[in-house]
């Protein structure tokens, strides 16, 4: 593997995951809880949506080949893209859906934070624009497990139920392969675990303010690195793809 196909793939993951974390994020435009909350999310969606379409971009470039972001995230199918798994697992409740962020947001904002040191300039300038939404995002998603778990006996069952469904997910952030292990040699890629033991400190602070328990003895689920993923991936892009797939020439 060359450092030019390992750039691509990294762009790849890193653009897919923030695609496909956006598009689940969106589907609670017009369905949130309240009007307030309804909006914060969907410009949570938006700021993530800005981030995939430029890592995108950076991939396109980096491959070489004339395709652009528009090709690479309508022109794929689910074996060509490297979300992490927990992105595209289903919304569920509103509970689940936080949780959920929670647990990406930290993880984000110490990745991004780390990758803003990146020789590589323009990933390291997306990672700089990208720190000051996703610790707003973080600060949103940290209130609101606080306030589920804090709440009533309803929203507090719905919040631990979310998390025993999404633990299993989180560990697959730390996943490294031989991409990660050339590109962090060239001082591009960020060294994951690196992380973890920072990131597990802050989650274990949150769940204790929320009376949460993480679940044990779960296995990690893992195979995003390979392209290999769960049916929902391919019903996200079905809809995500259908119109840019039926009328592939338009211009708007």
């Amino acid at each position: 593997m060359t450092s030019q196909e390992a750039l691509f793939n990294y762009n790849l993951r890193l653009g897919d995951t923030s695609l496909i974390l956006a598009q689940r994020l969106s589907e609670w435009t017009g369905h949130g809880p309240f009007l307030e909350e309804d909006l914060a999310l969907t410009n949570i969606a938006l700021d993530i949506f800005g981030r995939g379409k430029a890592l995108l971009e950076y991939a396109a470039k980096t491959e070489g080949k004339g395709r652009t972001e528009d090709d690479l995230a309508f022109f794929r199918n689910d074996r060509e893209y490297f979300n992490a798994l927990i992105t595209e697992q289903p919304n569920g409740d509103y509970a689940k859906t936080i949780v959920r962020q929670a647990l990406i947001d930290c993880f984000d904002l110490a990745f991004y934070s780390e990758l803003s040191k990146s020789k590589d300039e323009t990933l390291a300038g997306i990672a700089a624009k990208s720190i000051k939404e996703i610790t707003y995002h973080k600060r949103h998603s940290f209130s609101w497990v606080n306030r589920f778990g804090n709440g009533t006996e309803e929203s507090f069952n719905r919040l631990q139920n979310g998390l025993n469904e999404i633990w299993p997910y989180a560990g697959e952030l730390f996943e490294m392969n031989e991409v990660d292990a050339l590109l962090i040699k060239e001082g591009i890629a960020v060294d994951l675990s690196m992380l973890k033991a920072n990131w597990e400190k802050e989650i274990s602070q949150l769940l204790a303010k929320a009376n949460l328990v993480a679940p044990e003895g779960t296995y990690v689920q893992t195979g995003s690195r390979k392209g290999l993923h769960g049916e929902h991936l391919s019903y996200i892009l079905a809809e995500m793809q259908s119109l840019p797939r039926m009328h592939p020439t338009a211009k708007w």
